[in-house]
Parts: C-alpha cells; structure tokens; sequence
C-alpha cells in the first residue's frame, strides 16, 4: 500500500519498527558486497576455453572501473574481472590482464581481443598479450569518433558510407571503401579524415578473419560488454555518496555478477569454430613468417 514515491518513508518505518538500523543494514551490504568482490576476484579462469577478450570501462560514482569480459569458445559470456582507476590507463589495464593470467587465463591459446580504440587499451593488450595478438577496434566507437569532427551536414552521409563498409564480408572491399571516404574528407575536415584512417585496418579484424555475419556482427562492436556495464549503471545510479573505492569497487563487482546471472550465449554462437580455425590459421601463418 505504499506508493512508488513514497516508498523511503515506508522502508526507513519498517526499520524503525522492528528495530533495525541504517548502519546494521549498511554493514550487511558492506559484508554481502564484499563476498561478492571476493567471488570474481578468486574464481579460477582456467577450466574456462576463452576465444574472445572484450575490454571496456564503466564510470561508476566518478571513478573509472575497466572490465573485462570473456566468451568462450561455446559461445558463453563470463565476467572474468574487473579493476578500478582514474582513466582506462595503460597500467590498470595492463595489471588487470596480468591478474587474469595468474588466475588461469590460458595465453597459448590465440585470442580475439575488442576494445573501443583507446590507445591506452592498445599499448596493454600488446605488452601483456603480445604485438601480434589480433584485435578489433570497435566501429561503433570508430563511427562516433569520426562523426564528432563533423558538421550536421556531412554527419548523415558519412555515417551511411561507414556502416555500409562495415557491412561487407570482404575485408579488401571495406578497405578499399574506407579509404575512399578517407581520402574524400581530407578536404572537408582533415581532423575526421585522420580519425577515420587511424587503427583502420583493426576495425576490419572480424572481415579478414572471415567471420560469418551473425558473429561478426556481434564481434566488430563492445556492444556486448556494454550491455554488462549497463547492469552496472542500473544497479548503481540510485547512490547518492559514494564514500570511497572500495565502495566502487564492492558494488561494481557485486553488479556485474548479478548481471552475468542473465547471460546468454552471443548471436552467432554456432560459427565460434570458425572464429578458432581462423585464429589458429592466423598464428601458424606468423610463426611461419617468423
């Protein structure tokens, strides 16, 4: 009988009725958040056969927590960990990745690694994974970026021309695409024209891999880590005062491990081994270079 707005009222009622106070209610959420934490931190990675990294961040109370989310090779989304710090630096990702190793994340198995484009993200998945470790800049981030630089009245056409790129199967034929967009914005915006041609080949990993098109739609965008960092946001956006860290912390792990509750496997999840063959092929093809 109590109404939405009202509902404060009737909870702080019940408190008082039976005796239970705010900071008994606070230390059980410190104490339940906390086993949370210590759950995703703990678990062993290593019965896990991941094929697919997917590295982002989420803002949570002003702080920047960097996830990372694993799909293996079946098809299934797991929450591999998670790691707070100021920005989606080198050093926070670099360390997470390292803690994820010491838990059993297997490295000798090649890996498909999506991130937003951030440099910093980048630099880490090189130092910790190896130079060569295939990657797939995200195109939503890749879109958005290049559209920032421009005026309302480019923005229609020149998103229109990157999606269809995007879109292609062939990875020489959306190349080929690109850089004609690229080099027809050179004189309009020189800026949105640099934009677009940096990390231009990784935008295309899932093409040149030749990845079905239900997967690799679902792989050429951090949509699906999004997704979870979204469960975050919706079970964090009623805080009103974050107190410190560790409190980020508590409540991103604990949120994210609800989230993963509701998991399903990825679009496309019956062409993962085609995803392994192509990772495999590729890492024979640079020993054989080597």
């Amino acid at each position: 009988g109590i109404s939405t707005r009202r509902y404060s009222e009737g909870v702080d009622a019940f408190l008082e009725g039976y005796g239970v106070s705010a900071s008994v209610v606070s230390r059980r959420m410190v104490r339940a958040t906390g086993e949370k934490v210590q759950e995703l931190f703990s678990r062993s990675i290593a019965p896990l056969e991941i094929a697919v990294l997917m590295i982002d961040g989420v803002d949570v109370g002003g702080h920047t927590v960097v996830v990372v989310l694993g799909i293996d090779t079946t098809g299934k989304k797991h929450i591999l960990g998670l790691r707070q710090g100021a920005t989606e630096n080198a050093v926070v990702v670099k360390g997470l990745l390292e803690e994820l190793i010491a838990r059993g994340l297997g490295i000798e198995r090649p890996m498909l690694i999506v991130i937003d484009g951030a440099k910093a993200l980048r630099k880490a998945v090189s130092d910790v994974l190896g130079k060569d470790t295939p990657v797939q800049r995200c195109t939503v981030h890749k879109k958005r970026n290049v559209l920032e630089h421009l005026g309302k009245g480019e923005r229609s056409w020149v998103s229109r021309r990157m999606s269809q790129a995007y879109a292609q199967s062939d990875a020489q034929v959306a190349r080929r695409d690109l850089l004609r967009l690229v080099e027809e914005l050179r004189p309009i915006n020189p800026s949105a024209a640099r934009s677009l041609e940096e990390g231009l080949d990784e935008s295309l990993t899932v093409q040149r891999l030749g990845l079905p098109e239900a997967l690799r739609i679902s792989l050429r965008s951090t949509n699906i880590i999004e997704s979870a960092n979204n469960g975050v946001r919706d079970r964090t956006r009623n805080v009103k005062r974050w107190r410190d860290g560790m409190q980020v912390e508590r409540w991103s792990a604990a949120a994210l491990l609800e989230t993963e509750k509701a998991f399903r496997r990825i679009k496309g999840y019956r062409h993962m081994a085609v995803l392994l063959a192509a990772l495999d092929n590729q890492r024979k093809q640079e020993n054989k270079a080597a």
